[in-house]
């Protein structure tokens, strides 16, 4: 009896120039199994398709539908790493933009690589890239004295390992609560269900962002045969499955509204039906649910049930961005510092002492996974060096930085009144809604210019959702160009 043929590391390419898809897959399909796409949509159709995530991706930044303009292939990113956060993307650029480097590496990206990419240096950087999972994965074990492999002894971490150990043998659904990149689902797969009395049932997960909307119902409560087109037999889902075990809905909020009923009455009482079926079955599954959303906020929209919200944060667990982490964020470098060097088999790279205050005080808007690819690049660039403030300055995002910090006011509330009183001394007729509408429209354009035009992500930077942000342009277009 053979062996089976080891199987290749799964590659993804997405560019809208079909011969440099062509001339890469070529290449790379020796080594690789590859994948491709020309748009975003065709990608996330493509990722929604199959069951297996990408291990490797290669972005062009300059997607359709505006041609060499940032916008889809940063969204991209952010659309990758929701269905895999475990994906290593690599960014491709024809504009060897700094500042267009440090925003997808802040986003997720590991690698920034100027166009026209030179094939042989990108499969070297797969492969670089592929042997630093390999360790990250190999290390998992011993990452920490925590079994888990929860770095940091901060106050937040603190609180977080006390929160799980409170609630982890509970058969209550759990809430997961954190921003991109902070490592909720390694909080829900280990510390919510290996280091439980569960730890040798079932473990589902699905991903509600990374699955065509209409897949959601069959994936959960499973469909009879002939349900619809394509069902020709019948299938369990993953409530059924999971059996008296653990199932993790990440990205809960993205979860279509017309479902969220049906997955309330499993949450009240474990009952279901398969789709097609008017059999009832009873789910014993406990469920995690986790979001870098704020639920409160999409219920008081109409876009998350009320009811449903507080049926799943029974107990809720938030996951501490790395910003309130303090000198977590050493103890993180030097963690990862030691896996790479040791993967390389190179000497470390030390940071100078101006340079690591600059650690310290950096925002890490990516979080965790951005500071392990920061480390990456920096043990691949600097093996065995110092490390000075301004080769660490080129690695880090300071444009997101800026907006992930808590926003004060240049002066006091004290100044604030002593300004507003010189003004309306000085001037006969004051207009209060104009002056607020231009520090509101002051505001759009920063979050525009900062997100390259992008207005999903400027809605998300200002806290209010896409549509009402363009309201908000509309109605500032048409009072200020009414007011002048």
């Amino acid at each position: 009896m053979t062996s089976p043929e080891l199987r290749k590391p799964s590659l993804l390419i997405v560019d809208d120039d079909p011969l440099i898809i062509d001339t890469l897959a070529f290449f790379l399909g020796r080594e690789f199994e590859i994948a491709t796409a020309g748009s975003r949509a065709d990608c996330i159709a493509l990722l929604r398709s199959r069951n297996a995530a990408q291990q490797l991706a290669l972005v062009d930044l300059g997607l359709p539908p505006l041609p060499h303009q940032p916008d889809e292939g940063f969204a991209l990113i952010s659309d990758l790493l929701a269905h895999s956060p475990s994906i290593k993307i690599i960014v491709l650029s024809g504009q060897n933009d700094e500042a267009n480097a440090r925003h997808a590496r802040a986003l997720g990206a590991t690698e920034f690589v100027a166009k026209p990419a030179d094939p042989e240096l990108l499969r070297q950087t797969l492969h670089r890239i592929l042997a630093y999972q390999s360790a990250e994965l190999a290390a998992v074990p011993e990452a920490a004295e925590d079994p888990c492999g929860l770095l940091g002894n901060s106050i937040s971490m603190q609180k977080l390992r006390a929160q799980i150990k409170q609630y982890g043998d509970s058969p209550f659904p759990v809430l997961i609560e954190g921003e991109s990149g902070s490592g909720k689902e390694i909080v829900a797969s280990c510390c919510l269900h290996r280091l439980t009395s569960r730890r040798d049932k079932p473990y589902f997960a699905l991903n509600c962002a990374a699955i065509s909307p209409n897949l959601v119902e069959p994936t959960l409560f499973g469909y009879a045969k002939g349900a619809f087109t394509g069902a020709v037999q019948a299938k369990s889902g993953y409530f059924e499955d999971a059996e008296d075990g653990t199932l993790f809905l990440d990205e809960i909020g993205e979860l279509p509204i017309e479902l969220q009923p049906k997955l309330l009455r499993v949450l009240e009482n474990g009952e279901f039906q398969r789709v097609g079926e008017t059999q009832q079955r009873v789910s014993r599954a406990r469920v995690i649910a986790a979001t870098n959303r704020d639920l409160r906020k999409e219920v008081r929209e109409g876009r998350f049930r009320a009811d449903l919200y507080h049926r799943l944060s029974v107990f809720t667990i938030n996951v501490p961005p790395l910003r309130e982490m303090d000198d977590d964020k050493v103890l993180l470098l030097r963690h990862y510092r030691a896996i790479y060097a040791g993967q390389a088999r190179q000497l470390p790279f030390d940071l100078t002492d101006e340079a690591l205050a600059r650690w310290q005080a950096y925002g890490f808007p990516g979080n965790v996974r951005e500071l392990r690819n920061i480390v990456i690049r920096l043990a691949t660039k600097y093996p065995g060096r110092a490390v000075g403030l301004a080769a660490l300055e080129d690695e880090l995002d300071t444009g997101a930085e800026t907006l992930q910090a808590p926003w004060l006011p240049p002066q006091g509330v004290d100044e604030l009144s002593a300004i507003a009183l010189r003004q309306l001394q000085q001037r006969g007729q004051f207009d209060l809604d104009d002056t607020l509408r231009r520090w509101e429209q002051g505001y759009i354009q920063a979050a525009l210019k900062l997100t390259h035009g992008n207005v999903s992500q400027a809605a998300r930077l200002l806290g209010v959702n896409r549509t009402t942000l363009y309201n908000r342009m509309e109605a500032l277009t048409r009072d200020l160009g009414a007011a002048n």
